[in-house]
């Protein structure tokens, strides 16, 4: 209806032909879910059996059931040439065959609505895999709930109204997550962004957060000390790659604690200067009929702490030193122990809770007063933050430092932690009166291997981008943020240009280096996984004992994850060498691709051409 050009329709025509390509897109996305079934159908073991085996161990192809139960069965390697095909990872294949399946299976209401286009397809196809886990009998539950507003609410309010819908369902399962959720502990690591920064995620016991929290907060004081200006909020995120290291962190506390002033203790009862001596000199006492307020001249009742000087180390607790009060000003409350982790941390009732006057529990304001979104429609992009920590921007702006600032705050932190691997089993042993073992006098700390891959641009000028196996492209100027103060190593470039062999199976670490070198990614079509130590390399031609020596060689080994190795191994894939840096691949049904450092690429077969 709208084939016009775009640019010469007006505003109501354009907005009903992008609501007719909508439409267009989910009639092929739904059509394509069709494939994924009819796909999965002449795959099913009763018309494309696996092949014979002796043993599941040995690798060979199993019978699996993808989307849940009442699912049927498929041949395990076949989702491998469906992916390949339309451009996807193995596991993302069998992912959506799953989804195409558990709708046709588990969810019959909500598929019918996507096949009469009135159900978005890649919603029906959210619910299908949030229940993966649910009974037959719990999902069709579910199912009726749910088919007649998959397209009527938005994403964010669907995920909770199949959570709630989940619970409905089958309560007893519900609670019995609710306990598993409430069990679990564990420290994780998210990935990296594009700017060389990672996300710790850290469940555990209430103390050991405190605690935690609060050996945070003394490192990044320190590191004010030691004259990192930085706002505190990066100085707390620096504490994390200093905590790691125990002989480091304890030295580091202990020259900052060394290079904090301790103010005189002065007696309160001494007359101020100009001041005469007298009676009225003593500590006053609060009463009832005495207010005491920020602009009242009381005392407290006890004598406090002495204010916080420029460099106090506040170690007491996670509201010690950057708690906030109701309005929103920094709380500063100093402690006389530098060092008190454990009672006091534990009893710290810790930041104020928000009262009926303040934000959290004010409603949202109206559209036309203010600009906040509406927080039933907007998703979180990251779990909220405790609306008491610091904001940098506004309560600890900080100073950046200066390239000579920071050389020399580099330069003072790596002297640190040399003296904390070199003397601290001396001086310990000085300190305490101890016997000196001359084996541990010196302490090391733990050894990390970082592969970089740079150009000699890269090298000479010191700028430009490098790639940091594991973590992506990085700047050159985040590479000592990378390494840290710890004595480094440079081991010599390997040339990876040059082939190597050794004339048995079995692969040498140098072999596999070089390897893993080369080739950062499996050698799969579309493959996902990054090549590390525990890959399997294995022989594209296979190894032969009574054959050529050298196969067991540089050009003859490819990364492969254990799935594909057993693909590649145990069914009709074909594959070969056509240069250094290409293989190619022939799918059971004469699909080719050319997998090659600039990714995976499909070849046309002269019958396509055809």
């Amino acid at each position: 209806m709208f084939d016009d050009d775009l640019s010469a329709l007006p505003t109501a025509d354009l907005l009903e032909s992008a609501a007719q390509h909508r439409a267009e897109i989910n009639r092929l996305e739904a059509r394509l879910l069709e494939h994924a079934q009819q796909f999965a159908d002449q795959h099913h073991p009763t018309t494309s059996p696996p092949r014979p085996r002796l043993h599941d161990w040995e690798g060979r192809e199993r019978s699996i059931v993808l989307g849940g139960d009442g699912c049927p069965e498929i041949t395990e390697f076949a989702p491998a040439e469906f992916g390949a095909v339309l451009g996807m990872s193995t596991g993302a294949a069998a992912g959506y065959i799953g989804q195409a399946l558990a709708l046709r299976h588990r969810f019959p209401f909500i598929w019918a609505r996507v096949q009469s286009g009135d159900a978005t397809p890649w919603r029906a196809a959210k619910i299908s895999t949030a229940c993966e886990d649910l009974s037959l009998e719990t999902a069709a539950m579910v199912d009726r709930r749910l088919a007649p507003i998959v397209d009527t609410v938005t994403p964010y309010r669907l995920d909770k109204i199949i959570k709630a819908a989940q619970w409905h369902a089958d309560p007893a399962a519900a609670r019995a997550a609710a306990e598993e959720k409430a069990r679990e502990r564990g420290v994780y690591v998210g990935d990296s962004d594009d700017h060389g920064t990672k996300i710790l995620y850290v469940r555990a016991a209430t103390g050991d957060i405190i605690r935690f929290d609060a050996t945070i907060t003394s490192i990044a004081d320190a590191l004010h000390i030691l004259g990192d200006t930085t706002t505190l909020a990066s100085r707390r995120a620096k504490a994390i790659g200093i905590i790691a290291d125990p002989h480091y962190t304890a030295e580091l506390l202990l020259q900052a604690r060394e290079c904090t002033p301790t103010p005189p203790t002065a007696d309160p009862t001494e007359p101020k200067a100009g001041e005469e001596p007298g009676a009225n000199n003593r500590p006053r006492t609060n009463t009832p009929d005495t207010p005491v307020g920020p602009h009242t001249n009381a005392a407290p009742a006890e004598p406090g702490p002495a204010e916080p000087r420029p460099g106090d180390l506040r170690l007491a607790g996670p509201s010690a030193g950057h708690g906030r009060g109701r309005d929103g000003s920094r709380r500063h409350e100093p402690v006389r122990d530098r060092l008190d982790l454990g009672e006091r941390a534990l009893n710290d009732p810790g930041p104020d809770e928000p009262g009926t006057d303040d934000e959290a529990d004010r409603d949202a304001p109206h559209p036309s007063s203010g600009n906040l979104p509406d927080p039933l429609d907007t998703p979180p992009r990251r779990p909220p933050l405790d609306p008491t920590w610091p904001t940098p921007t506004t309560t600890d702006p900080g100073e950046p430092l200066d390239a000579d600032a920071q050389r020399a705050l580099d330069a003072r932190l790596a002297h640190i932690r040399q003296t904390a691997h070199t003397r601290r089993g001396t001086d310990t042993a000085t300190r305490t009166g101890a016997a000196l073992n001359p084996a541990r006098t010196r302490l090391r700390p733990a050894h990390t291997q970082v592969y970089i891959h740079l150009t000699d641009h890269t090298l000479a000028t010191g700028t430009g981008i490098l790639r940091v196996e594991n973590l992506g492209p990085m700047l050159a100027d985040q590479l000592t943020e990378l390494i840290g103060h710890a004595p480094y190593t440079v081991k010599p470039v390997i040339d990876l240009n040059d082939s190597i062999s050794v004339d048995a199976y079995e692969i040498p670490t140098r072999i596999r280096e070089r390897v893993k070198l080369t080739h950062p990614i499996e050698l799969f079509p579309y493959g996902a996984r990054e090549t590390s130590h525990t890959i399997d390399l294995d022989h594209i031609q296979p190894y032969n004992p009574a054959g050529p020596p050298g196969q067991t060689s540089t050009d003859n080994l490819a990364p492969l994850g254990r799935r594909h190795h057993r693909i590649k191994t145990h069914s009709n894939w074909n594959v070969r060498r056509l240069d250094q840096s290409t293989v190619e691949w022939t799918t059971p049904n004469g699909f080719t691709f050319h997998v090659t450092p600039t990714g995976t690429h499909r070849v046309a077969t002269p019958e396509a051409e055809g």
